[in-house]
């Protein structure tokens, strides 16, 4: 049904009758005067309710402008169009009791319009900011929404040690996740790094490849952490420690193993899983390779890694395994922590073809395969569209 926005006036309209969002907002008949400069709208009906309305949820940056993934709201509002729904982006603080005011986007006109939005028949979960996942105005929306039985795609950000102590329970998984340990003090860690003598230092909620460091014995007892781009020595662990324990402590940090990494070039690589919850079962939506380049810290492409095909590196094996360890992560999230329809996993294999699973994440960020990041879009519309009851 065609359905139509008077920016002016900020209310909608339709010659049908009908309702509008999961409020079922009353749609008079368009004004003929204004009706020529209104934006029209076609979407899908059900029970004489125009949808489905998607909330894309984030927050607001320093500048208080918009934050988050623009270029993933935009290809989502192109794919939910195409297939008779709607989309708009808010925060919070944009909440009211029986409307949200939003930001639609017009692919056509390729700028962004702020409306006032009927109460949507889902919420996608997209806050870019773990500390605005703890805040009272994110609570308070959480809320609202389950009151007003509004889906909510996604519960939050996950807790890389919380996801390691589950895969270290979970009978299939445990042997695929590096031994791995919290660190809260100074024995604890000192007795691992004499253990393995090669480990990662990583921020038990951190993301993008921030706060990674390798700390590795250089003969005797000297030490040698390195990050992304600096490296310090220190001639024994407690003169380490002196130095670090404010960093290492002052916010939760993991000490993973290091994994000796197969090679492709002469070069480390890690796999990168893309996966939805799709037709009762979780699968994989696409795979990509990442290769260090000048640092072996991480692969991520924002910290000098490259992208490389799967398919030069595929085996029926890698099949296998990625298809195993998604499908059982899945239901280990849904089951242990929250209904994840759509999470990322960063898995590696070693020198000697053992595999392993360093992390998942929650919110992915955009894929530069362009293929992979196309069948992610149309993937969660349908996901939308199933879940809103369109």
């Amino acid at each position: 049904m065609r359905v139509f926005y008077d920016w002016a006036s900020k209310e909608w309209s339709s010659h049908t009758g009908a309702t509008l969002g999961s409020n079922l907002l009353p749609l008079k008949s368009p004004d003929p005067e204004t009706e020529h400069r209104s934006l029209s709208f076609s979407l899908s009906g059900k029970n004489q309710n125009a949808g489905p309305v998607i909330g894309i949820l984030t927050s607001k940056g320093k500048d208080n402008t918009l934050a988050g993934n623009g270029p993933l709201f935009k290809a989502l509002q192109e794919e939910v169009l195409q297939n008779k729904g709607i989309s708009f982006v808010f925060t919070t603080e944009d909440i009211e009791k029986n409307s949200v005011n939003g930001y639609i986007y017009l692919p056509d006109q390729d700028k962004w319009i702020k409306a006032c939005c009927p109460l949507p028949h889902l919420v996608y979960n997209r806050v870019p900011f773990r500390k605005h996942e703890q805040t009272d105005s994110y609570n308070e929306a959480c809320n609202f929404f389950k009151k007003h039985n509004i889906p909510f795609f996604n519960p939050g950000f996950l807790d890389k040690y919380e996801v390691c102590q589950l895969f270290m329970d979970h009978p299939h998984l445990q042997k695929y996740i590096p031994d791995t340990i919290l660190v809260t003090d100074e024995s604890v860690l000192k007795n691992f790094i004499g253990k393995f003598r090669d480990i990662y230092l990583k921020p038990a909620q951190g993301a993008k490849g921030k706060g990674i460091y390798r700390l590795s014995h250089s003969g005797g007892k000297k030490l040698i952490i390195s990050g992304l781009k600096d490296s310090f020595s220190y001639k024994c662990f407690e003169s380490f420690w002196n130095e670090w324990k404010v960093t290492l402590t002052g916010k939760a940090y993991l000490a993973q193993k290091s994994i000796i990494s197969a090679q492709l070039d002469g070069k480390r690589f890690d796999f990168r899983i893309l996966a939805h919850f799709s037709r009762g079962e979780y699968q994989v939506t696409g795979i990509g390779i990442r290769q260090a380049q000048d640092q072996e810290i991480t692969t991520h492409i924002p910290n000098g890694g490259i992208m490389i095909p799967y398919e030069k590196v595929r085996t029926k094996e890698h099949d296998e395994f990625i298809n195993m360890a998604v499908s059982e992560a899945g239901k280990l999230l849904k089951k242990e922590i929250g209904f994840y329809r759509e999470f990322s996993m960063d898995a590696g294999l070693s020198e000697k073809g053992k595999y392993f699973i360093y992390e998942l994440n929650a919110k992915p960020m955009s894929f530069d395969e362009a293929s992979i990041e196309s069948k992610r879009v149309q993937e969660l519309t349908r996901i939308f569209f199933n879940m809103a009851g369109f």
